[in-house]
């Protein structure tokens, strides 16, 4: 943490003097109460009370100085705050083989069941758009902060939705998550907003053009793809018809746009690497001024101690 106005810390050591005289005048009034001679006066005099209910109120009010006297320093703290025009495509591969089901119930239900739930813990205003592909890429939703929509896109998920054609076109996925992110508003031509793709595949790339060449273009854009591979060795379709997860294209994507690489071999490892990916999504770290949670902090404690006071001795402290 840093400090606007480190000399006014310099005001702490009064509070730490009143701290001192207050523990010693508490000492000077114990001193005199042992020479009160007449004990059943004195205790009509002075009845007891409990002792931490006796030191509260003047603690909270010392407290509460502490707490005016950082937030009078003016301390800055790094935060992250969400980027504005904030936009993240969900690319999730829809091909045949995301019916194996080596993951319960199979690929794409899984894949489906946690992109929901990476898209709801989103912040509200980022703009999400979700593409579809297997031999091709389509747009299901464009980038909207609709959630209801992209989550009924989710919905729609299934494989042939993305087109017809068999295989796996990761290229043409990035390519087309890229292009709806240009299309976003009218300044994103010119001016790309801050946004990130998220890819889900089980495969490597068999169809559509290269992916090196889709990943320069991301990377050109300052857009980096997250990869995430889908899926087990033992996958199999269609009764015995193999299909074992390769996440080679995959990393090598994400590796070459600044993205993150992450492997998922079952519905829990994939929630975790949505979770890891939207820690991280269409957000800055700025330095802000705090100093405001540490007055109202001290507000608050103002208020305690005067609460405590009035009920516990009908006085304020």
């Amino acid at each position: 943490m840093n400090w606007l106005s480190p000399e006014r810390l310099w005001l702490l050591a009064g509070v730490a003097a009143l701290i001192v005289a207050y523990v010693i005048a508490q000492r000077r009034r114990s001193r005199y109460a042992v020479r009160f001679t007449n004990l059943k006066l004195l205790d009509r005099v002075a009845p007891k009370r409990p002792g931490w209910r006796r030191h509260l109120p003047a603690g909270l009010f010392l407290g509460m100085l502490a707490l005016l006297v950082v937030g009078f320093a003016r301390p800055q703290a790094e935060v992250q705050v969400p980027r504005d025009r904030a936009t993240v495509l969900v690319a999730v591969d829809v091909s045949g083989s995301m019916g194996a089901t080596d993951v319960a119930p199979d690929r794409l239900a899984a894949a489906k069941a946690a992109a929901h739930d990476f898209v709801a813990d989103l912040p509200e205003q980022f703009n999400v758009g979700l593409v579809a592909f297997s031999g091709t890429a389509s747009v299901l939703v464009p980038p909207v902060t609709d959630r209801a929509a992209v989550g009924a896109g989710i919905d729609r998920l299934a494989e042939g939705v993305a087109g017809p054609g068999g295989g796996t076109a990761i290229g043409e996925a990035i390519a087309t998550s890229l292009e709806s992110i240009r299309s976003l508003d009218a300044q994103a031509g010119e001016d790309i907003p801050p946004a990130r793709v998220v890819l889900l595949s089980d495969g490597a790339n068999t169809s559509g053009q290269n992916p090196d060449q889709a990943a320069g273009l991301a990377a050109e854009l300052g857009v980096p793809v997250d990869s995430i591979s889908f899926g087990t060795a033992e996958g199999v379709v269609w009764g015995n018809t193999p299909v074992p997860v390769d996440g080679q294209t995959l990393q090598a994507v994400a590796n070459a746009t600044g993205g993150n690489y992450f492997e998922a071999g079952s519905a829990d490892e994939l929630r975790d690497a949505y979770a890891d990916i939207g820690s991280s999504v269409g957000h800055r770290t700025v330095t802000q001024d705090v100093s405001a949670r540490f007055i109202g902090a001290g507000l608050v404690l103002a208020l305690l101690a005067a609460l405590a006071s009035m009920f516990w001795f009908a006085r304020l402290p």
